[in-house]
Formats: structure tokens, sequence, C-alpha cells
């Protein structure tokens, strides 16, 4: 990773709409030239044009201005990239590259973030809906064992508490579930996902269902090497939230209000 950050590169045009320079992109993620670079925006393209959506509204190309060893400045090649292009762009990066893989990462957690509410419908959203939306999401995620975490050996209400317990040390830099609920300053009959802001919901969902998923994927027998998965993953996201520049989970602000309470209210102002 260079001293930017991805958001801390976003620009916002004329009509306030974001983007990003695909010219200050590529040192970011580590293209030494231009060429390659190029070759993987045309691929990202192809994929924007495969999925449906306008190659337009997502990769403009515009000119940029560089200076010269002589001091006169001519003009270079760029894209104006939204950020679905992004996405797309490092979706087509080079696999090894660590930061390739770190902004897969990222744009994961994001695009789940996005999925869950339908894209515009979350994005307009107040951040107590968020909480609301992805503690649901959470819930029904953690309600049981999935059948492929039990085929993997987690089966009992422990084995799970357990399990659960590594997905947070790993995610929160060796804090398990006691940890974060003392950290948060929790009663004991209060449950740490309900004193959560949407932030932090995001990345302990991504944890969640990105475990569940490399569990398939790599046939993982046996509740202990379930548990090293977990811890794993929860780990690999925390390494992609500090690459980015991002906060640590463990730092994020405790919202002053419960998602408990949260459902009270709408129930009520419903009623």
């Amino acid at each position: 990773m260079t001293n930017h950050t991805f958001d801390g590169i976003k620009q916002f045009s004329e009509h306030n709409v974001e983007f990003w320079s695909a010219r200050e992109l590529q040192p970011l993620l580590e293209y030494a030239t231009w060429d390659k670079f190029r070759r993987v925006i045309e691929k990202a393209s192809e994929a924007c044009k495969r999925s449906g959506h306008s190659v337009s509204d997502h990769f403009s190309q515009v000119g940029k201005m560089v200076g010269l060893g002589s001091g006169a400045q001519r003009t270079v090649e760029d894209f104006r990239l939204s950020r679905y292009a992004c996405y797309l762009v490092v979706q087509n990066g080079d696999p090894s590259k660590p930061v390739i893989a770190n902004g897969q990462t990222y744009f994961a957690i994001q695009t789940r973030r996005q999925e869950i509410g339908d894209g515009k419908a979350f994005a307009s959203m107040v951040e107590d809906q968020r909480r609301l939306m992805l503690r649901g999401e959470l819930t029904l995620h953690n309600k049981k064992p999935s059948a492929t975490a039990r085929s993997a050996g987690v089966q009992t209400t422990l084995d799970y508490a357990v399990f659960q317990d590594h997905g947070y040390r790993g995610l929160y830099g060796g804090l398990g579930a006691k940890d974060i609920h003392a950290r948060k300053s929790l009663k004991k009959s209060q449950k740490i996902l309900d004193h959560m802001g949407s932030t932090e919901l995001a990345a302990n969902l991504f944890r969640a269902t990105q475990t569940e998923e490399k569990l398939r994927r790599d046939g993982v027998q046996g509740k202990r090497q379930a548990n090293q998965t977990h811890f794993e993953v929860g780990g690999k996201v925390r390494d992609t939230i500090r690459e980015l520049g991002g906060t640590m989970p463990e730092a994020l602000p405790t919202p002053e209000t419960s998602i408990r309470q949260i459902t009270r209210d709408t129930k009520k102002s419903q009623g």
C-alpha cells in the first residue's frame, strides 16, 4: 500500500458525484506502468458490459495534465472511475499482489452493505435503519450453526460459542466476546451486536459469511480447524481495514441507542 488510502484519493465532480482517477489508482494498486494497468481497466470495462451496466456511466475517458522534466505539461489518457468501476478493476487485477487481495476484501465488504438494502435504498438510510438491517442479517446468520459449520464439526451450543469467539478474536485483535462486552461497558443481559454501529456490524457480517464460504470451499473438517478458519478470516478482514487506513472495530464508538431500543421505538411509531 502507498501512503494514500482508497477513500483518500476520492474526488467529486462538479455535480458532487464521487469518482476516482485511474492514474491515481494505478500506483495505489502497485502497477508500475500505465499500459499494464490499462489492460486491467479494459478487462474491467468488459466485465461491466457483460453485467448489463452502461460502461460510460462507470468508465469515463478523460485527459489529465502531467508535468514534464522541462517544466512543460502534456495531456495523458485517464479515466474517471465510479466506485463500481474501481470494484471491477480490483476484481480483475493481479491476485498475487497483496494489495489486490486486500482490495477485493474491502470491496466485498462495501458491496455486501449495498446489496443488503438494494443499493440506493441502503445508501439513503439513516444510521439506525442501516443498523437494524445489518443486525437482522446477522441474527439470521447466527441463529444456529449452519449446515456448513455443522458438517465441519460445530454442532452443540458450546461448540458454536467457541467457534464464534474465534471469529471475534481474529477480527478484534485477540479480544473475545467477553472482552468486547466489557469494552463496551455492557450489562450481562445485553448483546454486543445490539451495541454496534453499521460499520462494525458490516465487518462482522462479512467475517461471518466469508467464513462459511471458506468452510464449504475448503471442505474443512473438525472443530479445531473450523475454529482456526474463523480466526484467520476475522484476521484477514482486520488486516484489510488496517491497510485501508480504517478504524479498528474495537475502537469504533458504541452507539448510544441499542438495536433493541430502536426496534421498540420503531414499533411504537408504527403502532
